[in-house]
């Protein structure tokens, strides 16, 4: 079972559930949660193989998949009883929040995409190239740290780069292997989420200095009928921690109209 912390709120029946990206842990999240457990129910956790979410020795030689994982995250919902929440991720766990509205649609409300991922570019594909050759000979570390220089290149990113290396620090060099194994499955997931307009209410909140993925998420926009995007200006790839305020406010308000939009269909 994934390690998880939960909040719970007086009145509110809307639930919302945190998911962080490859070598992060829930502490990421720290800026959300003051806000959002005064609004909602919250759940917050960490992925196998991150923060207190130790490896089963039983799943030791088994290869990680999204749906693997997403399975993960459903398997603790249904643990905890939770029928249908709003999901709220930030980079590769915005991939997994996807794949589990595509596989368990009954369970999403909502999606809040933060620094989404839905295409990557010709930087991207070399540095994902990259990773895959030298994942078995460089220390992780040093690869992870490499890898969060060229997407939060920028000196107002620093905050969110040395988050992300202290979290890493908690992997190992083989759970590291095994998460960018999954590297694999991204280009043809990713090509079929582009190509089906999921009916579900999202929201991908990118910084505007978020280089590598923010056309491609504004172009898909265009194209899918219930998404959207927020633009937080001098902004890069992690918005939840160099601009909580915004990412917080807008994100609850997306939420909060979506609740009671779906109160009202209920009621009606």
């Amino acid at each position: 079972m994934l390690n998880y912390s939960i909040y719970n709120h007086s009145s509110s029946v809307e639930w919302v559930t945190f998911i962080h990206g490859a070598g992060g842990s829930s502490s990421i999240w720290h800026k959300q949660v003051r806000a959002f457990k005064a609004e909602f129910n919250v759940l917050i956790l960490n992925l196998r193989g991150h923060g207190n979410s130790k490896m089963d020795l039983k799943d030791k030689n088994t290869e990680y998949t999204f749906d693997l994982v997403t399975v993960d995250i459903i398997e603790l919902l249904d643990y905890l009883g939770i029928k249908k929440s709003h999901f709220i991720g930030i980079s590769l766990g915005t991939i997994i929040i996807r794949n589990l509205a595509e596989n368990y649609p009954n369970k999403v409300k909502s999606m809040v995409l933060a620094g989404a991922i839905m295409k990557l570019n010709l930087r991207s594909q070399i540095l994902m190239q990259l990773g895959i050759i030298l994942k078995s000979v460089v220390p992780y570390m040093l690869l992870y740290k490499f890898f969060a220089y060229i997407i939060m290149p920028r000196q107002n990113h620093k905050e969110s780069r040395s988050l992300f290396a202290r979290e890493a620090k908690k992997l190992n060099q083989k759970e590291f292997i095994r998460w960018f194994r999954l590297t694999a499955e991204i280009n043809p997931l990713l090509r079929f989420f582009r190509s089906n307009d999921i009916k579900i209410p999202t929201l991908c909140v990118m910084g505007s200095e978020d280089h590598l993925f923010l056309p491609s998420i504004q172009k898909l926009a265009k194209e899918h009928e219930f998404s959207n995007v927020y633009v937080v200006p001098g902004c890069g790839h992690v918005v939840n921690v160099e601009k909580p305020q915004v990412f917080n406010k807008q994100s609850i308000q997306f939420i909060s109209r979506v609740g009671e939009e779906t109160k009202n269909f209920v009621d009606s």
